[in-house]
């Protein structure tokens, strides 16, 4: 029931799973209440003394109060509210749907609110299907809601990043949490979710880390660290106390070697990692720079020469059946030898032409034995594409055909449209390793056979895809966000491999479960980004993949103000509320202006405009065509695949898409 009640009648409610905020973002909302007032009413429930509490809105209170206060408002200012009879279960889910959608939730929030609901009595897939979100999403959060209270309050005031606090949970201990946020919150430097992990998993660390062996013993002890010694221990088994002091300096003197590299080597920088590889966090945004092996002098040709002629004569007397055991012994040992004088010559430095080195760049890592090693790679950084005239582009949805609605849009939103399109589906085709190993598989054998003058739909065959716009990344788009978690959440130990083959063998001893994510992740991540449009922006095999899936777009995508409406033209918005609630809707915004008018969809969309109930159902379930996954009907003799049809995953089930969105 909607009702006007005076401003002061209204109060908090202490069910708002809102509890921080963020004091740029009050103030615009209260710029905007005192130059449009309110555009969207406030959710109440009656309390007691004839007060009511608000359950959605809060931060609108606030700001007219605070108008209020300036005396722009009266006290008694009548505010538009629909007014509920929920119980307080469904009061607090009501006031989580309505937060978080819209300015986005401190995760700190996120996860009070998540155990609220499940300590009421739902289920974790309950609270995902509730909210339009991935299970492994809901699952993060609710781990962030058992971190050590320091570490939670930290997180919530914004001392540290929700990548730390993750970090931080990598062990479940709260003691441990609370020692290792106390060290790196007295250290002077500022720590990474790398360097926390490694301080929640190891209380101390031996004397062989290549940490310790970096920093050497006497630097530790004079910087104040302190060093436990049993009876039989020697310097490699002795444990080293104060693992954040360690880091602190391990790290400065990665930095002060890697700064020595670079002014050495002429290079424009040098990333410096203790890591003993490159991770993806440190190289992402850059791209690898071609670079040859440097030539052979005149004198390593000839010593190479001489190697081989006295290859040759110890082989000999290896293949001599009448050769002693002595001589056999001396001529392998020498052969031994030999190879490995030959491949340290031919293990050449790699050399990059002389106009790109002045902004290339390399990676430092650390290896095991303690040593600062450049990696043998030139790096350079991600040009962006310079920018063109963003003329409009005619759009028409699915295959071009003479009585489809043509609608004219910008190509950078086109663009955008397509990239977080192209997100849904990889999200799906992640969730589902069956899926996504067939997608591989079919690929991959299907490239003798694929035509060159068509699209691929995959970079399976290439790296990550980059564009069509460089740098765009929809942040606060759910599938977005989702796709983000699930690379959180991979198992990256077999990184911990010496080489190749013990990082593969440590990769094969992951339980399936955790191969399988990684398997939907890197199919997954080579998908381009397509649109549901005639031209070269459409790929049909995404279309089909999209619909086999089931795919509801609404679920994963809302349009808003700032990433569709403001950025095309007022006919099309008509046109878009007249799709959802005919001519009588879309005349009573004829005469209103653009900017007005997008505000205005955003909320006929959202399902937070007041109006009858079928159109509310319509405008949820709307998106433009061009982000719908289509779905082409099969040609004549072709049998239709129905996705219920479909062959279960490999963990035996058939996921619904509903169960996906989850």
């Amino acid at each position: 029931m909607i009702k006007s009640i005076p401003l002061n009648k209204l109060v908090q409610s202490p069910r708002n799973v809102r509890r921080h905020s963020d004091p740029a973002a009050d103030a615009e909302l209260k710029s905007s209440i005192a130059a449009h007032g309110l555009l969207q009413n406030l959710i109440v429930r009656p309390a007691v003394k004839g007060k009511f509490e608000v359950e959605a809105g809060e931060r609108r209170r606030r700001a007219m109060l605070a108008l209020a206060d300036d005396k722009i408002l009266e006290r008694d200012h009548e505010v538009t509210c629909l007014l509920l009879e929920d119980s307080a279960e469904a009061a607090v889910e009501t006031s989580l749907a309505e937060n978080f959608h819209r300015l986005a939730m401190n995760p700190a929030d996120e996860a009070q609110a998540f155990a609220a609901l499940v300590t009421g009595g739902a289920t974790v897939e309950d609270v995902a299907r509730r909210f339009g979100l991935t299970v492994r999403f809901v699952e993060g959060r609710l781990r962030l809601a058992t971190l050590a209270p320091i570490v939670f309050e930290a997180l919530a005031s914004g001392q540290i990043t929700l990548d730390i606090a993750k970090a931080f949970g990598a062990t479940s201990d709260q003691g441990i949490q609370t020692r290792v946020f106390e060290q790196v919150s007295s250290g002077y430097y500022a720590p990474n979710p790398d360097s926390v992990r490694r301080m929640v998993l190891s209380g101390t660390v031996r004397g062989s880390d290549p940490r310790a062996r970096l920093v050497g013993r006497d630097a530790y002890i004079a910087a104040g660290g302190r060093i436990e010694r049993e009876l039989f221990d020697n310097d490699d088994s002795e444990s080293w106390v104060d693992v954040a002091l360690l880091e602190s300096l391990a790290a400065t003197k990665m930095e002060e070697q890697a700064k020595a590299l670079a002014a050495e080597q002429g290079l424009a920088w040098v990333k410096p990692t203790l890591d003993p590889y490159a991770s993806h966090d440190l190289v992402e945004g850059l791209v690898r720079l071609p670079a040859e092996p440097a030539p052979l002098t005149e004198a390593e040709v000839a010593r190479l020469d001489e190697l081989d002629a006295s290859y040759d004569e110890h082989a000999a007397i290896l293949e001599d059946e009448d050769s002693a055991e002595e001589a056999v012994a001396a001529a392998e040992a020498a052969i031994e030898a030999i190879e490995r004088e030959c491949q340290d010559i031919r293990a050449r430095p790699p050399v990059i032409a002389p106009e790109l080195k002045a902004e290339a760049g390399m990676v430092l890592v650390l290896s095991r034995d303690g040593t600062p090693v450049l990696q043998p790679v030139f790096y350079g950084e991600r040009q962006a594409e310079p920018a063109e005239a963003d003329d409009g582009i005619e759009v028409v949805a699915g295959d071009e055909v003479s009585d489809r609605r043509r609608t004219t849009l910008s190509k950078r939103l086109v663009d955008e449209l397509a990239m977080q399109r192209r997100d849904v589906l990889a999200l799906h085709v992640a969730s589902d390793p069956g899926l996504a190993l067939d997608v591989m598989v079919f690929t991959l054998a299907d490239s003798d056979t694929h035509d060159w003058r068509a699209r691929h739909s995959t970079t399976l065959r290439a790296p990550v895809p980059a564009g069509p716009i460089i740098g765009f990344e929809a942040k606060d788009a759910p599938a977005s966000s989702a796709l983000a978690e699930l690379r959180s959440g991979l198992d990256e130990s077999w990184r911990a491999g010496t080489d190749v083959t013990a990082r593969f063998d440590l990769f094969r001893a992951l339980p399936d479960e955790s191969r399988a994510a990684w398997l939907g992740y890197v199919v997954a991540r080579s998908l381009e980004a397509s649109l549901n449009m005639s031209g070269e922006r459409q790929l049909p095999f995404q279309d089909h993949l999209g619909s086999l899936i089931g795919i509801d777009m609404a679920q994963w995508w809302r349009p808003t103000a700032a990433n569709y409406f403001d950025r095309v033209s007022k006919q099309v918005i008509l046109d878009a509320l007249t799709d959802v609630g005919g001519i009588e809707l879309s005349s009573r915004f004829a005469a209103v202006k653009k900017g007005d008018l997008a505000m205005s969809a955003e909320r006929v969309f959202a399902g937070t405009y007041i109006t009858e109930v079928e159109v509310r159902e319509k405008a949820l379930a709307w998106v433009p065509e061009v982000m719908r996954f289509a779905c082409p009907a099969p040609e004549a003799g072709e049998a239709e695949v129905d996705a219920t049809d479909a062959e279960p995953s490999v963990d035996g089930e058939i996921h619904t898409p509903r169960e996906l969105a989850a």
